[in-house]
């Protein structure tokens, strides 16, 4: 690890290891620029290594090519005291590849999705019920946040998955009708088992996007339970 670099820990979520990634830029003096979460809104903060990394292994994004040390630090300290955290669209993997390449780009948007296992714990009867007799709920109503945030990526990944299994099942299925048209029947079978094997793919992805609709609007309704719990108490 060097200044200048784009540095990741594995964060937990909800006492579960090595969830997400959390980003940021080393600024070679022991000090890394971040999108801090605490204990204030979301801020673009330098902060010590040791609070940066929650104890956690530090890895490195590498690139073919990216800006010198001397601009990634520049870029990311122009941004110290921002306040426009999203999960979606800015969140501190955005930030960090930003002042590392110069795109705001998140890899795991893209392509991080919780296992259904995961999510169904998640959402389990046995959270739902420590969460009910939590004495905080404020910070509970937070952890359903964030599990809510984490479906809400893992229908993102499904729902293309799903997108390109629908284009390749139609894709085999004309390729098919084509080889047919002029005489290839070993070439038609198989572009038809290719078809099969998409159509099998795209209905169970719906099975899965079920599945986690239903789990989202499990936790969206014990949101709710836990905003009005904790509203009796801000008034009590």
């Amino acid at each position: 690890m060097a200044r200048g670099d784009q540095i990741f820990v594995m964060r937990p979520l909800m006492g579960m290891e090595g969830v997400y990634e959390h980003h940021g830029i080393d600024c070679g003096d022991g000090t890394v620029i971040h999108y801090s979460k605490v204990p204030q809104e979301p801020t673009v903060l330098r902060v010590p290594w040791r609070e940066f990394s929650w104890n956690q292994t530090i890895r490195v994004r590498d690139y073919a090519a990216s800006f010198i040390p001397d601009v990634v630090i520049e870029r990311a300290e122009s941004r110290l005291g921002e306040q426009r955290y999203s999960l979606l669209t800015n969140n501190c993997e955005h930030f960090a590849t930003w002042c590392k390449v110069g795109k705001s780009a998140s890899r795991q948007i893209i392509n991080y999705g919780l296992p259904a296992d995961t999510l169904e714990r998640l959402a389990s009867g046995r959270l739902i019920e420590s969460a009910a007799k939590a004495t905080d709920p404020a910070e509970t109503l937070l952890l359903f946040d964030h599990a809510l945030q984490n479906t809400a990526i893992a229908q993102i990944q499904l729902e293309a998955q799903h997108h390109q299994a629908t284009i390749e099942m139609d894709t085999w299925h004309r390729v098919a009708q084509l080889a047919l048209k002029q005489g290839k029947e070993a070439a038609a079978r198989a572009a038809l088992r290719r078809k099969v094997e998409q159509k099998r793919r795209v209905e169970t992805l719906d099975e899965n996007l079920a599945h986690m609709g239903a789990i989202a609007q499990e936790l969206q309704t014990n949101v709710q339970l836990l905003q009005e719990r904790a509203s009796i108490q801000r008034h009590s």
